[in-house]
């Protein structure tokens, strides 16, 4: 098998190469999530963190994806970023900043009021500014059942118009709300899961209408949290303060039942040369504007500068090799929900209609 270092240096000539523009500013193909440097129960440290995101930048993954809900009021992806920047201000005009907010604190609980969409779009344009750099993105962590989405963008629209904030997005909403918003305001993009084990947008109509009204996805978790990777054994490899504990799909009863698709998932990376999470990626970026499908951006996390080479040192794949790997997902039946408990009843979810 090749040296990871070989497999990323083949690949980073394709990453380098910007796939699009977002927030009127060229990405790499790949994007890095930042959940995982804050909302953990010990998370890195300041100075492991930062090399990450600094060696992120370096391979081309210029989209960044954080959260309020990354952590809480006092410390979460946006004080992380301050920082950030503070240490690196040469880097504030080369990174593309997506902050889901949108919820209250110290729990994923959406609020799409007025009020609420405001305060949240103040303190994340206040806290990044606080080191110069602009809110690139606000987008909508989950949409709020209690309101309609019409009222939301309105709110966050007052802002973009002002040219304070940059533009805005949507993560885990229905089809009918991605047009819905989109007759508000422009939508930049929508955030979904999306990997190997999560493909319900090719058949609930989301990555249908994002194609129609041009919209990439932006696909959070493109490694199963983990597990596509095959590094997670058994749920005895997950400590008990992990959130992963939490998800039906790492349950002791489904977790033997899912690793089959881990195997099969090996047993192609071998042949391949590779490792399992760089085929997973790979699949999502062959899929990626094919075959009625948007343009779609994988977001993986990593705390380690070796696990962020990993990530960019993709293959391209044939039209053969996916279609092997639909073949496989289709006689596959991945076991357990994605969430556990009021997170799951939130997964593309909807809003009221706009009263009349």
């Amino acid at each position: 098998m090749a040296s990871l270092l070989d497999k990323t240096k083949s690949a980073l000539h394709w990453h380098d190469t910007p796939a699009l523009v977002l927030a009127g500013h060229q990405i790499g193909a790949i994007g890095y999530g930042l959940m995982g440097l804050t909302w953990r129960k010990s998370p890195p440290t300041q100075e492991q963190a930062f090399t990450a995101m600094k060696e992120a930048l370096s391979t081309g993954s210029n989209f960044w994806n954080g959260g309020e809900i990354y952590g809480n009021a006092k410390r979460n992806s946006l004080h992380l970023l301050q920082e950030y920047f503070e240490k690196h201000p040469e880097d504030t005009k080369k990174v593309v900043i997506s902050i889901k907010g949108g919820s209250v604190y110290d729990g994923v609980k959406p609020d799409g009021s007025e009020e609420n969409t405001r305060r949240s779009i103040k303190e994340c344009i206040e806290v990044l500014g606080k080191a110069g750099k602009k809110l690139d993105i606000w987008e909508s962590a989950r949409v709020d059942p209690n309101t309609p989405i019409e009222i939301t963008m309105r709110a966050a629209k007052e802002f973009v118009d002002a040219g304070t904030l940059g533009v805005i997005s949507l993560s885990e909403c229905s089809a009918d709300t991605i047009r819905r918003a989109a007759k508000v305001v422009k939508i930049e993009a929508v955030e979904v899961e999306f990997s190997l084990w999560a493909t319900e947008i090719l058949e609930n109509g989301v990555a249908e209408a994002c194609k129609e009204l041009e919209i990439p996805i932006v696909a959070y978790s493109p490694l199963g949290r983990g597990f596509l990777t095959g590094q997670i054994k058994s749920p005895d490899d997950l400590s008990d303060d992990d959130i992963r504990k939490s998800m039906p799909r790492f349950s002791p009863e489904n977790f033997p039942k899912n690793l089959e698709l881990v195997k099969e998932v090996q047993r192609i990376a071998e042949k391949k040369g590779v490792t399992p999470g760089q085929v997973g990626l790979s699949w999502i970026l062959a899929k990626s504007g094919k075959g009625g499908l948007p343009t779609i951006i994988p977001i993986p996390g990593s705390t380690t500068t070796e696990r962020v080479r990993e990530n960019v040192g993709t293959i391209e794949l044939s039209e053969n090799d996916v279609k092997e790997i639909d073949s496989l997902l289709a006689g596959f039946e991945v076991r357990g929900d994605r969430y556990g408990g009021h997170l799951q009843s939130m997964c593309f979810g909807d809003t009221p209609p706009l009263e009349k």
